[in-house]
């Protein structure tokens, strides 16, 4: 973990924290921990049904573990690791730029336009294209 204070993972009903949170305050480490928790909790809530992983169902698990008001990033002083994206593709429909930091091996196609015009399924006119500038 370079950035992020901690993850959740639902189904595992896992919480892994970044080692950094050693160097913090215990109530920092405390506060990471029940938000981690919270989103296993609002997971757990919701069954198998989708949920923003800082919606509603989140914000209500939050208050219900006493940090009512938990915003969903942290503000911890970790470094951040700063990577070149030299790869760039367009969407020839509507020409949105993607960059990248390494190449795609495969064919990608354009999320927002296969979702808007497709219902999210694969569609081959709306492949991205390697941009050369």
């Amino acid at each position: 973990m370079q950035t992020t204070a901690g993850r959740a993972w639902w189904p595992d009903r896992a919480i892994e924290l970044n080692p950094k949170l050693k160097e913090c305050e215990p109530e920092e480490l405390w506060r990471t921990l029940k938000h981690e928790l919270a989103h296993l909790v609002a997971y757990e809530r919701c069954g198998r049904r989708r949920i923003d992983p800082h919606g509603p169902e989140w914000r209500t698990a939050c208050a219900d573990l006493g940090i009512a008001g938990e915003q969903p990033y942290h503000t911890l002083p970790f470094e951040r690791r700063k990577m070149k994206r030299n790869h760039a593709y367009i969407c020839s429909n509507c020409f949105a730029v993607i960059h990248r930091v390494k190449p795609l091996k495969r064919t990608v196609a354009c999320y927002d336009c296969c979702r808007k015009y497709n219902r999210g399924v694969y569609l081959e006119r709306f492949r991205l294209i390697k941009h050369i500038p």
